[in-house]
């Protein structure tokens, strides 16, 4: 994944700058670890093609517990941009979520990053007044209990397919 996501134009948004090869194994340790707070669950999904297995980026929600929220987030490396991966993943994340008792599903997005601003309306997320860190909230209000992005009969427990 370091390859994928070493590109410093992924960070024009976000800020910062690539991890190292050694620091993003390090931090995909603690994400798989899992979060130190019991109140918080992340969830993390690597994304890769379907036609040749080839990864590509990361889709991943950070759940509340005690207040049935989700926190979600995408990024897809810039040689597979614009082919509607993050779109695909961000709608099969949050249908996935809303099997779960989530009640609310929020990202972050910066003002100018047009392109995961439409990602995040056709997951059905809304822009917000509010801002945090410079970006905006995007919400999108959600029933638990609905079928979710799950693929029947595969045991795949995550979104997508």
């Amino acid at each position: 994944m370091a390859g994928v996501l070493a590109d410093p134009a992924l960070h024009h948004f976000i800020g910062g700058t690539p991890y190292t090869p050694d620091a993003l194994t390090a931090r995909y340790r603690r994400l798989v670890a899992g979060s130190p707070d019991p109140e918080e669950t992340w969830l993390n999904w690597v994304l890769r093609l379907r036609e040749d297995s080839r990864l590509t980026g990361t889709v991943q929600a950070t759940l509340g517990a005690a207040h049935g929220t989700a926190e979600i987030a995408w990024v897809v490396g810039t040689p597979w941009q614009g082919r509607g991966l993050a779109k695909e993943a961000a709608v099969a994340l949050v249908a996935w979520l809303t099997a779960y008792p989530v009640r609310s599903i929020t990202a972050h997005i910066h003002p100018d990053h047009h392109a995961s601003a439409a990602v995040a309306r056709a997951a059905g997320l809304a822009p917000t007044p509010e801002r945090q860190g410079g970006e905006i909230r995007w919400v999108c209000a959600c029933r638990a209990g609905g079928t979710g992005g799950l693929r029947e009969g595969t045991g795949h427990t995550g979104p997508g397919r």
